[in-house]
């Protein structure tokens, strides 16, 4: 708008000029071109309209873009606090073209509907020796999730999940596994926060614990059949949790992620104790970071505190009799894990390699009672007990080509010591090193199934008998599923 005390004749001229220049560009009709002012202004005011209507043209676009976005971030998925590494995976398991940072990235489902998946997975499993004579030596077995498993053909676990947002501040998911002897489990069950300012985020309800690297996946994303044997022998197969669990991305550049859990601690190597208190104490610390373009790693150290009360186990005497007996104590766990992938230029579609470990050292102390059942003269007297284990693996993952991958694992326990106190007269203590070395070949059609075979020897027995071990499995995933984690 010009000023209120400018001259009449200046608006008039630079409004003919205006008219003028309008004309010569072929804007307005050249018979335009000496206008009357009446026709000055009746041009004048169909372009301010057509300028008025454009700017609402714009502002409807932009109205409409704003609750685009807005829609977008309201969209269900899983929120593992600000950076938690989550990710799109290939069929290889190794994160789509990228970096740590960016698989820190939370993905998106679909409107308020819940998002529903079905894994089917079934198995052939060739065992040289009979599976009822298979146990880890040296070590109190525990847990359903341990051992070769059946020979011959079988339902492997099938998982049904349902998860969705359940409001603004809210996450919600469940995972039902189905057995092969069609026994139904809540294997998670829990809400998650997705508000929470600082990089904090809270859990609660049923989940598996964030303790080393594996615990917390799932057996589909798993890169070999079976779980480690440490898993096996520290945890029974895994270790879930009853309870709430915090994390906390630290505000740095480094990614640095602390984590704290308490839960109820029924789960092995502890047992349902009939108490108010929390019955397990979880402590995480996990950190990693990409080294350019075509690597990038993760590694963490957990602490776990949890308490047994009567904690069966079968054992043989050094008589030859088989006696039941029981613990009672408190049960630690140190944990170092560590996991490395490479992909060219950060494109694993075509070829990638990942390395991953995890170390794990459990101690216990309290009091054992021997011959719960008096099988013999000797039964039940308790004494002290202590004990300190550890056992390890390592495993690499090569994608060859597209579709096909190639894995190498091998595997170690040490049953360390055990001091079983008076009850040393009756048990014994054999210093034994279960060990198993595991290759396998896998091929996936596509993101949504895969084929396996794989190859076990396996010297888990006491004296290191062989066991020659094979299995194919497949793997089908139905739905939508969720992104896995780094």
């Amino acid at each position: 708008m010009y000023p209120l005390n400018r001259p009449a004749s200046v608006s008039i001229a630079r409004a003919r000029a205006l008219v003028l220049a309008m004309a010569s560009a072929g804007l307005l009709s050249p018979a335009l071109a000496n206008p009357t002012l009446a026709d000055m202004q009746r041009q004048l005011d169909e372009l301010r309209t057509q300028y008025d209507a454009r700017i609402q043209a714009l502002e409807a676009q932009l109205r409409a873009a704003q609750q685009n976005a807005r829609a977008v971030q309201s969209t269900p998925i899983e929120p593992q606090a600000a950076a938690t590494e989550t990710a799109a995976e290939t069929p290889s398991g190794l994160t789509q073209p990228g970096t740590f940072a960016r698989q820190n990235r939370q993905p998106s489902d679909t409107g308020f509907n819940p998002q529903v998946s079905l894994i089917l997975s079934g198995l052939y499993t060739n065992l040289q020796r009979d599976p009822g004579t298979w146990f880890i030596g040296g070590f109190q077995p525990g847990g359903e999730e341990v051992g070769p498993g059946d020979r011959g053909f079988s339902l492997a676990e099938s998982e049904l999940v349902l998860s969705a947002n359940i409001d603004p501040w809210f996450y919600g998911k469940a995972t039902l596994a189905v057995t092969g002897d069609s026994e139904i489990e809540v294997e998670e069950a829990f809400v998650q926060t997705r508000a929470l300012p600082a990089g904090t985020s809270v859990k609660a309800g049923r989940f598996y614990s964030g303790l080393g690297y594996l615990n917390a996946q799932h057996p589909h994303t798993w890169d070999f059949v079976d779980a480690p044997l440490v898993y096996q022998a520290m945890f029974g197969g895994q270790f879930k949790q009853d309870g709430v669990q915090g994390r906390w991305v630290l505000p740095t550049d480094q990614f640095v992620q602390l984590g704290l859990e308490l839960g109820r601690g029924n789960g092995f190597p502890g047992t349902d104790r009939n108490r108010n208190a929390a019955g397990a104490l979880t402590l995480t610390a996990h950190t990693g970071g990409d080294v350019g373009v075509s690597h990038s790693w993760r590694a963490g150290a957990s602490w776990l505190q949890t308490s047994a009360q009567g904690r069966e186990w079968a054992d043989t005497n050094l008589a030859g009799d088989e006696v039941r007996n029981t613990f009672t104590g408190k049960s630690r766990i140190w944990a170092l894990d560590g996991v490395w992938k490479w992909a060219p230029n950060g494109n694993a579609t075509r070829t990638n390699f990942k390395l991953q470990g995890e170390y794990f050292r459990r101690t216990e102390t309290g009091s054992a009672t021997y011959d719960l059942d008096n099988v013999t003269e000797n039964g039940s007297p308790a004494a002290a007990y202590r004990s300190a284990q550890s056992g390890w693996y390592v495993q690499g993952v090569y994608q060859f080509m597209p579709r096909w991958r190639v894995g190498l694992r091998h595997e170690q326990l040490d049953s360390g010591r055990v001091n079983y106190g008076s009850n040393g007269a009756f048990l014994s203590n054999p210093d034994h090193q279960p060990k198993r070395t595991s290759a396998m070949l896998d091929w996936s059609l596509s993101e949504f199934s895969r084929w396996r075979l794989q190859y076990n020897q396996d010297q888990v027995r006491l004296g290191g008998l062989k066991d020659n071990q094979i299995y194919l499995q497949y793997i089908m995933s139905l739905g939508a599923h969720g992104a896995h984690s780094f």
